[in-house]
């Protein structure tokens, strides 16, 4: 998603709201297809340092869980790839060669766990909340709107404008939380605690659901006065 640093319209930021983007925008890494970058970060036990770090910086009562692997990279992409990106096949009939697939055991898309939601309605509400505010999909990496990368780059953006630009982009973010990302985050999550060998995505979705719970209800309790 292409987005300009709300920091450079301001001189002032404040740091509870700009940690809180910080961690949605490595989370919105953390969720790509790992490169060997990725895989040196958790190898070594930075990634979640870092995240560790930026929560201390904030409100939130989240711990981050152990997401150090001894994977090599190889592996770490596998783990990647039968969760989140490859699907199931099996011959329902090899005479024909009539197969019964599937998709990903965890999709990472919100229409996926929106029975109530059709898949355009739910990316046609995003697409008008990236384009209120001039974001576009990077044309590089073009993906559905409701791609949880996208979605956690979006809320990383709320935040670092609350805390540089307006706080009143505080109520945005608990709306976009209430319509799209919360769902999103429990959905996923729920998804991979049922998967067996999940490895460091185990921690990491564990994480993703806490943090977005914690965010969406601090905001609620401040903003509304209940959760």
């Amino acid at each position: 998603m292409a987005t300009t640093d709300p920091r450079d319209d301001v001189g002032s930021v404040d740091t509870d709201p700009a940690a809180r983007g910080t961690v949605y925008t490595t989370l919105a890494r953390a969720f790509r297809h790992p490169d060997r970058e990725f895989h040196e970060a958790v190898a070594a036990g930075r990634l979640g340092e870092e995240l560790t770090r930026c929560l201390d910086h904030t409100a939130l009562d989240v711990a981050v869980p152990d997401l150090k692997t001894a994977d090599d990279y190889e592996t770490l992409a596998a783990r990647y790839n039968d969760l989140f990106q490859l699907g199931y096949a099996e011959y329902v009939d090899r005479t024909d060669g009539t197969l019964d697939s599937e998709g990903p055991p965890v999709p990472l898309y919100e229409s996926k766990y929106r029975p109530d939601q059709s898949w355009n309605d739910v990316n046609l509400d995003l697409a008008r909340a990236y384009n209120y505010y001039g974001l576009e999909i990077d044309t590089d990496e073009r993906d559905n709107h409701d791609a949880l990368t996208y979605e956690l780059e979006f809320a990383g953006y709320l935040a670092r404008r609350e805390a540089a630009v307006d706080d009143g982009d505080a109520a945005a973010r608990l709306d976009f939380h209430d319509r799209h990302l919360g769902h999103a985050a429990a959905g996923i999550a729920e998804r991979v605690d049922g998967e067996p060998g999940t490895g460091v995505y185990g921690g990491l979705t564990a994480l993703l659901e806490a943090f977005v719970r914690a965010d969406r209800n601090d905001l609620a309790t401040r903003l509304e006065g209940s959760i």
